[in-house]
């Protein structure tokens, strides 16, 4: 093969491109070879040319905001290539809108984005289709040489908006005279099935293509779909019979359930909330399963502990033992996209309980038992403590904020109470989109919720909610706290760039909930991902974090001071002064075993009750700055390589 020959320098530069997706599209060694092999058939084949040529190829566009609508196209892009369909891979920030009048075949892969629009990077072109569409100047038939197929990605969780953008593509296409070749797909990212979908609505697309490109489609630039008897003769079965037949639109939207529907919550018949593609990505991350939606999880400080080296932020607030900490959750499902969340969005999101539902005797009886399995995993760990190993197979605490939206498990409160009877404290946090749902909570040890922003615009841009009415909900969040007799918090998670310098808004909400502490913590660095942009730089230092919350104090007409600080987490606490703070002492750890003594009572009681001294060496200011002196300081080595 000469490659001075045009076409074929053209075959070499597309399989170039081919292989620099591989990637994306097989992650078995075996996969990969035997596709490389194919690679090299194709590059090694006589390339066979139509002195009429003009080899136009098609377009395939991603518009997406997370790279999962790029991948998908990527994957699709190596796959037509693969059957000989050459097609340019295309960022629509780099298209010309008006240019698609000379297309003759384009195919889209668009994710919807928030509010149901468009990622930015096609925004121009959708933009441009939608007012090309309203001008009756324009026309139907300005794109009447034109085939197209839409594949779309979106979550069903923010209803009449899930795949906005994919739909409006559509009708905006065929309103300007293009022609449908293969009808639009739907994937929804939150069924754990997305390659699956996708990957039979790209069979269905090199099915109709391969279909009709004998001698008259590349060769020639014309593309057009192979009618029923054209297929018959070439040998290329229906459609319908090369992927099954396909679903309908509505019935892509989600899963059907035929289960009873009560107050919101699927009695019988119900869905899983983990499906197999999430079960496997949580468990890479070291999630324990539990049933259907919950999950265990070892903290990194219980292992710390375990060792000797030093409690998390809640054994100097609180007097927590680390070690004796179960971090689980009943519900992994959400209600917000957090930009800063430490999963990425791998777990399942959702505004109600639609899901099968776990007994919470089950849930606490396989927490507990997978909980102590992973405490027994640390015997011959370097420096764990025989004592504290022991101690570790009883859990006498459990924070409730492992990932998800604990609440919205229609049996909480059941859950609770199985946690109480066995004595183990509750550390409950809610991402405050669940009013009600706080309403209706029992005592719990230590009620938290997510105070992520102070307004509406940077709390959207921030937590990225489901709701629609966010910031209404958030507002009645707090007003439900407000009412609670135990132990609240308001937890600030601040993000450089994002929140902090909202400190007169934030002083703002304080009477709304009338929290007994404030939580200010840095954002935890988790790494870039598809779901996340943040960085390194957005990561603020435990002096800025100081300083926030010494401003934030002084902001509360000293109803609140600096009570205490971890230096390790980047986490200070903010306390109220009339009700922690006894003759210059500072009362914030707990008295758990009188907590569960009034819990057993029966009897209404309140924070004071179960308050106990905070020693000295939690206090904010404090030489130790937060660390357990009766703990050994363990600090790793860090060999950077030095850069020129």
């Amino acid at each position: 093969m000469s490659l001075s020959h045009p076409p074929a320098r053209l075959k070499l530069l597309t399989l170039l491109s081919a292989t620099a997706t591989l990637y994306f599209l097989y992650k078995s060694r075996h996969r990969y070879s035997r596709l490389l092999s194919r690679l090299r058939q194709t590059l090694t084949k006589p390339s066979v040319q139509n002195p009429n040529s003009s080899f136009k190829k098609g377009k395939l566009f991603f518009i997406s905001q997370t790279n999962t609508s790029k991948t998908l196209a990527q994957r699709l892009h190596a796959n037509l290539l693969l059957n000989d369909l050459h097609f340019d891979l295309v960022d629509p920030k780099d298209y010309e809108p008006e240019d698609i009048c000379k297309e003759t075949l384009v195919l889209i892969v668009a994710s919807t984005w928030e509010n149901g629009g468009s990622p930015q990077n096609g925004s121009f072109l959708v933009n441009w289709l939608a007012e090309s569409a309203d001008d009756f100047r324009v026309g139907a038939l300005l794109l009447k040489n034109c085939k197209f197929a839409v594949f779309g990605v979106g979550s069903s969780s923010y209803g009449e908006t899930f795949n906005a953008v994919a739909r409006d593509i559509t009708v905006k296409l065929r309103k300007l005279g293009a022609v449908e070749v293969v009808d639009l797909g739907e994937g929804n990212v939150d069924e754990g099935n997305l390659d699956e979908v996708f990957e039979r609505w790209s069979k269905r697309i090199v099915g109709v293509l391969k279909g009709n490109l004998v001698e008259n489609v590349v060769r020639n630039g014309n593309y057009g779909v192979a009618s029923e008897s054209e297929g018959e003769e070439s040998g290329i079965v229906d459609l319908e019979d090369i992927a099954g037949k396909a679903p309908s639109r509505k019935s892509t939207v989600g899963p059907k359930t035929n289960g009873k529907v009560e107050n919101g919550v699927v009695l019988k018949g119900e869905k899983e909330m983990v499906t197999p593609v999430i079960r496997a990505s949580l468990e890479k991350q070291g999630y324990k399963i539990i049933g259907s939606h919950s999950g265990v999880k070892l903290c990194r400080w219980t292992k710390s502990q375990l060792r000797g080296r030093g409690g998390c932020y809640k054994h100097s607030f609180y007097g927590i033992e680390s070690h004796r900490c179960m971090e689980t959750t009943p519900s992994l499902a959400c209600a917000n996209k957090c930009v800063f969340c430490w999963r990425h969005h791998t777990n399942p999101v959702g505004k109600s309980w639609q899901w099968k539902m776990d007994d919470p005797i089950v849930i606490v009886d396989t927490a507990i038992d997978l909980h102590t399995k992973m405490i027994r995993q640390m015997k011959g760990v370097p420096g764990v403590k025989v004592e504290r190993l022991s101690e570790g197979l009883s859990p006498r605490h459990c924070a409730l904020s492992l990932v998800g939206e604990p609440i919205m498990y229609p049996e909480i409160n059941s859950l609770v109470d199985e946690l109480h009877r066995r004595r183990i404290s509750t550390f409950l946090v809610t991402n405050a989109q669940f009013p009600e749902k706080i309403k209706m909570l029992k005592p719990i040890t230590q009620l938290y919720v997510s105070v992520d922003a102070a307004t509406k615009d940077s709390l959207k841009a921030i937590d990225r909610p489901l709701f629609g009415d966010f910031w209404e909900r958030f507002v009645d969040s707090l007003r439900a706290l407000k009412e609670k007799q135990q132990r609240t918090v308001y937890r600030l998670t601040l993000v450089k760039g994002w929140n902090t310098e909202d400190v007169d808004a934030y002083s703002n909400l304080f009477g709304i909930g009338d929290p007994d502490f404030i939580e200010i913590k840095g954002v935890t660095y988790c790494g870039t991902s598809a779901t996340s942009k943040l960085t390194m730089e957005n990561v603020p230092w435990h002096s800025d974090v100081k300083e926030f919350s010494e401003a934030l104090a002084q902001k509360s007409n000293r109803v609140y001071e600096v009570a205490c600080e971890h230096v390790h987490s980047c986490c200070v606490l903010l306390a109220n002064v009339n009700k922690f703070k006894v003759d210059g002492q500072w009362f914030t750890w707990i008295d758990y075993d009188k907590f569960h003594d009034l819990v057993t009572a029966g009897e209404p009681f309140s924070t004071k009750d179960y308050m106990a001294p905070t020693p000295s060496w939690a206090v904010y200011g404090a030489e130790e700055g937060g660390f357990d002196p009766e703990q050994s300081r363990f600090k790793k080595e860090r060999h950077h390589k030095s850069t020129s």
